[in-house]
């Protein structure tokens, strides 16, 4: 076994045997970046190229199911004109390898919030592509019918919009348990947000599947600016796609400007600007978005709490300091950015 794997290759080639995928030993196996959560490797059999997705050497004890539950989605999306790395086969039986995985094609393009290619650098045509086609894959996700792809069960949308505001503010009150955690205050009146989004619920939603951690960071591109894949789905559920659009458009720099919650990419000049990020998606979708508003100021309110969670346990010595004083800018910031479109709402 190798120090940095929890599990023997000799048996994934075997389960491949029993697969009939490739024949012959496993070589070139490598690492991957990204991956913080959950294992990615890169291997070679038989002369193809593989990607396994495995929970950690120290698993959560969601990990398994999460892992079981990309495998599902990832079924469902397999022939849609969603991005996304194609499935090569999945196994729920964890006395193979110690844990539930799944191999997937490889994807090789480039990560804009690990280093922009030299053409996406270089182009701002290429940069503006990147926006676009960011917005014509949530589309694309949107338009895809959860009961057609049996994927009808894959979330409980009676409630979604109801359940939210509850659901992070008790995030919030359980950072309390963090010794030396200053508390919320610094993020000014929270609970007034979480009102104003209680009283202004949309009284319907158009329902779909959501990606749940929808940014750029989690996108691969082609150097030409073509979305190649959709990544990192351990957070996807059933409910209103505008929660995904939302999350990328808070992120979203207009005239280049940086705020402390701005996607993390070193060039921000030459992406579309919000006003077209959002028109091109209500182009592709259809999509109502009289209420969008309500679901930003719904993102702003989420990414708040969970970046002030960091912080809080930062300041109880937990994660690091450094990272937890950045995050607890940006959830101020964000929580500002919440006020300010209940302002103009």
């Amino acid at each position: 076994m190798s120090a940095d794997l929890p599990f023997e290759l000799g048996a994934l080639s075997a389960w491949m045997d029993g697969q009939r995928i490739g024949q012959g030993p496993i070589q070139h196996v490598r690492l991957l970046t990204g991956g913080t959560q959950n294992i990615l490797m890169r291997f070679c059999r038989d002369g193809r190229d593989y990607v396994l997705r495995h929970p950690p050497a120290n698993p959560r004890t969601t990990s398994n199911r999460v892992i079981a539950r990309e495998i599902e989605l990832l079924g469902g999306l397999t022939g849609s004109k969603v991005p996304h790395p194609a499935l090569i086969a999945g196994c729920t039986d964890v006395s193979v390898l110690g844990a539930v995985f799944y191999l997937m094609e490889p994807v090789d393009g480039f990560n804009p919030t690990v280093a922009l290619s030299a053409p996406a650098a270089d182009d701002a045509a290429v940069r503006h592509r990147m926006g676009l086609e960011l917005m014509d894959g949530l589309a694309a996700l949107g338009d895809i019918d959860p009961v057609a792809v049996n994927l009808q069960n894959f979330g409980k949308l009676e409630g979604f919009l109801d359940r939210q505001t509850g659901r992070w503010a008790s995030e919030l009150a359980g950072f309390s348990q963090f010794a030396g955690w200053e508390g919320p205050a610094a993020l000014g009146n929270v609970e007034a947000v979480g009102h104003w989004l209680d009283d202004n619920k949309p009284s319907s939603m158009k329902a779909g599947i959501i990606h749940g951690d929808f940014h750029i960071g989690n996108m691969i591109y082609a150097d030409d600016g073509t979305l190649l894949a959709i990544v990192d789905w351990e957070m996807a559920t059933l409910g209103d796609p505008l929660v995904d659009l939302s999350r990328v458009l808070i992120s979203w720099p207009d005239a280049g400007v940086r705020m402390p919650y701005t996607m993390r990419v070193d060039r921000l000049d030459g992406f579309p600007s919000r006003a077209e990020m959002v028109r091109r998606y209500a182009d592709r979708s259809g999509r109502d978005l009289s209420a969008l508003p309500w679901f930003e100021v719904l993102a702003c309110y989420k990414l708040g709490i969970l970046f002030e969670g960091t912080h809080a346990r930062a300041q109880a010595g937990l994660a690091d300091k450094a990272t937890g004083d950045r995050l607890h800018g940006a959830a101020v910031a964000l929580l500002d950015n919440a006020r300010r479109i209940i302002a103009r709402a």
